[in-house]
């Protein structure tokens, strides 16, 4: 897992199997558009979730969420809207929230922590 690029997959694909675990279904990974990148798009229920991965190794950063700053939060929501514009253009979309999912990680790579925060940030 080299850079931070290789992370990013390592983190996505443990917070993946995470939210599996927990019922989840996948709908779409790493949609990009010029304004940036949802991580991952997935159903719980009814309601749509949009998910931010944040990955951290080792503990001189701060926790994977507290990187999570409100210019990336707004971006997060825009981007958000933008996806529902496309898939329901000419419907209300169903209920939708955006949930953070940090994962940490040693120095080494190993797994120490993933914790998922369900609607952490707010939009209305």
């Amino acid at each position: 897992m080299r850079g931070t690029r290789g992370l990013g997959d390592a983190g996505e694909k443990l917070a993946l199997r995470r939210l599996l675990e927990l019922g989840y279904e996948l709908l779409e990974t790493n949609w990009r558009c010029r304004n940036g990148e949802i991580d991952l798009v997935m159903r719980d229920g009814e309601t749509l979730v949009f998910v931010e991965v944040r990955t951290r190794r080792g503990e001189g950063l701060g926790t994977p969420e507290e990187s999570v700053t409100l210019a990336k939060q707004q971006r997060l929501v825009s981007l958000a809207t933008q996806w529902l514009a496309e898939r329901y253009p000419e419907e209300e979309p169903p209920d939708w929230r955006i949930d953070v999912v940090g994962v940490h990680l040693s120095t080494s790579g190993k797994l120490l922590e993933i914790n998922h925060l369900p609607g952490a940030i707010g939009f209305g």
